[in-house]
């Protein structure tokens, strides 16, 4: 079955709901948020019964504090568990819905829509394009299928995710079609200035002196072109910085000239460790990180473990090394 037929079949089911909640991954990044909060834009705008939300911990990271529409997110708590239509955005797993799974699972309807060729495909309707650059690439088809017209804050929220997903048009995933939606969307007045330097630029003090102690002990293996370091919990505690704002240290530590494979782990207080991992060359990390029960894509992929920093470090530079022999 083609993209194109699922997407048929996501009309039609959205177009006979009584109801409809969206939901993205915990902790979400600019393209899950992206995507969910322009579907929930559109949605509203054409006066659909429509509702909102991502796992706890229910807390968005400083840098998407412009999206619109974050005030109309509901609490997870007031989630509805028997939803008639559930509708999952950029979700590889049921897991990645951390408290709201229950409620996917007792949908009567569940739709997921993403685009990394990971994905588990969990939904009774399964809308994957893992050509298409961002998981909000996905939802403007959709919308086009929909017959609705996007708004204003439809489009900056469709442009977070565009931009995050490609690093600001820099990854491999940036292709001719990724320029034509930021050349629709640029058209509904984004405000790009002022989002890309929020979204990629605009930190803390406290976070910038965190970054710099973090970077001073990262670990380079130049003989595999490899490259990681980690945030322990110790370290967003001494500088009182929230797991959320230091999203983006990976796109520092991907700059290292030597290194075509990079990685970042954060660790949260109860010692769960979330991986971020980014390739530049023949390296497929979307395969390190199944090791560790997470996925993504080729150049891009990410993971949550239970072991130790240190013990995670020196699997994936066996990993590494292993895909590089073979």
């Amino acid at each position: 079955m083609s993209i194109h037929d699922d997407l048929a079949r996501a009309t039609t089911a959205i177009n006979d709901a009584t109801s409809i909640v969206l939901a993205c991954h915990v902790s979400p990044d600019g393209d899950a948020l992206g995507a969910m909060l322009a579907f929930l834009h559109v949605l509203r705008a054409d006066g659909r019964d429509v509702i909102a939300s991502f796992p706890d911990p229910f807390v968005v990271a400083p840098h998407y504090r412009s999206l619109p529409g974050l005030e109309l997110l509901t609490p997870p708590a007031e989630f509805p568990q028997e939803p008639d239509l559930m509708i999952t955005f950029d979700c590889g797993s049921i897991a990645r819905l951390g408290d709201l799974g229950d409620a996917a699972k007792a949908a009567r309807q569940l739709i997921v829509i993403d685009h990394h060729k990971s994905n588990d495909r969990f939904g009774t309707l399964n809308v994957i394009d893992p050509e298409a650059a961002s998981t909000g690439s996905v939802v403007r088809q959709l919308l086009a299928y929909l017959g609705l017209p996007l708004n204003r804050d439809a489009a900056i929220c469709l442009f977070c995710a565009l931009v995050c997903d490609t690093g600001r048009f820099q990854y491999e995933a940036t292709t001719p079609e990724v320029f034509g939606l930021a050349q629709e969307l640029a058209r509904y007045d984004v405000p790009i200035t002022m989002l890309t330097r929020q979204l990629f630029e605009e930190h803390r003090f406290a976070y910038i002196q965190m970054m710099a102690a973090v970077l001073q002990r990262a670990v380079l293996r130049e003989d595999l072109g490899f490259v990681w370091t980690a945030i322990t919990a110790n370290d967003f505690a001494t500088y009182g910085v929230s797991t959320e704002e230091a999203e983006g240290l990976i796109d520092v530590l991907r700059r290292t000239q030597e290194a075509t494979v990079t990685a970042v782990l954060k660790q949260e207080p109860d010692g769960t460790v979330k991986g971020s991992l980014r390739s530049l060359g023949d390296v497929d990390v979307s395969e390190l990180a199944a090791d560790f029960h997470g996925g993504g894509h080729r150049h891009a992929a990410g993971f949550t473990s239970t072991l130790p920093i240190e013990t995670i470090g020196a699997r994936l530079t066996e990993l590494v090394a292993a895909q590089l022999q073979a």
